[in-house]
């Protein structure tokens, strides 16, 4: 007897699969496949648990499957990632949010809570998921978002309307600060920069290698090339008293620590992630 394809079957057939080949996560890049398949929620796959799936939209999930089998990751693949609660458009032109960025977020939103109308900017913006996230969460704040990549811009102005915060976001074409004007100044200085050293990015899971932005990761011979040009750049763009907000690699604090200190910041704290590894440097600005 033919096997009858339900939402069930597919998604038992593909879990397994996905778990023989060691995929970390494998039920949930089969929902996510398969809802994007049948353009419906993931929720939803299992309200039609026992639905027999048309030949049409079975061929589509079967072309995804088989891309994901190749190495494409299931984020570019459907086309969008959640990261603090939202969704945002993602595609081969940005790096694919990660969960650990979120503390960035909500480090930056804490130092502006208090403050009547901050300005922040988001250096190397990507997707813009930072801009956004802090826009869509801070009524009151305005946010100029820099990246050297128009496409990277382009992903991330979508996002913004999406989210109806474009208003509050100004979206510029710069590497790092340069064109940026000398009294473009800010209360927080937040950036989540490429910091992956060379040898560590031949160690990166084939994956991303092959598929996310290499712009976006390569951080020069020691992952310090971008923070070298970065933390004393912002000190020329800081307020009085202003914030900088760094994600660091795990290996990175001591260096992170010893470069904020020569170019005049105070070091509030390293702030690690869940996994307990270093993951933020917080510095303010010296008078």
């Amino acid at each position: 007897m033919a096997t009858a394809w339900t939402i069930r079957a597919l998604m038992e057939w593909t879990e397994k699969h996905f778990q023989q080949k060691g995929f970390e996560s494998p039920r949930l890049e089969a929902q996510l496949l398969l809802a994007h398949a049948l353009e419906c929620r993931r929720v939803e796959l299992y309200t039609r648990w026992d639905e027999v799936i048309q030949d049409d939209r079975r061929g589509r999930f079967r072309e995804l499957v088989q891309r994901r089998l190749e190495g494409c990751p299931a984020m570019y693949l459907v086309g969008r990632r959640e990261f603090y609660t939202i969704d945002f458009e993602v595609t081969p032109a940005v790096l694919i949010p990660r969960p650990e960025t979120e503390l960035l977020v909500t480090e930056t939103l804490k130092k502006i809570r208090e403050m009547p109308e901050p300005h922040v900017l988001d250096v190397g913006t990507g997707s813009g998921c930072i801009a956004v996230a802090i826009a869509h969460r801070a009524r009151n704040a305005k946010v100029m978002a820099v990246d050297v990549s128009t496409d990277a811009l382009a992903v991330a102005r979508r996002n913004a309307e999406r989210h109806g915060v474009q208003d509050r976001i100004t979206f510029l074409a710069s590497d790092l600060f340069r064109g940026m004007a000398e009294n473009d100044t800010f209360d927080v200085i937040a950036s989540n920069p490429p910091y992956v050293s060379r040898d560590e990015f031949d160690q990166l899971a084939e994956h991303v290698r092959r598929y996310e932005p290499k712009l976006a990761l390569d951080g020069g011979v020691d992952g310090f090339a971008v923070y070298d040009q970065l933390i004393p750049g912002a000190r020329k763009h800081l307020r009085q008293g202003g914030w900088l907000l760094l994600e660091i690699g795990a290996s990175q604090e001591a260096g992170i620590r010893e470069r904020l200190e020569k170019s005049g910041y105070v070091i509030e704290r390293v702030q690690h992630d869940d996994s307990g590894l270093p993951r933020l440097a917080i510095a303010q600005k010296k008078d």
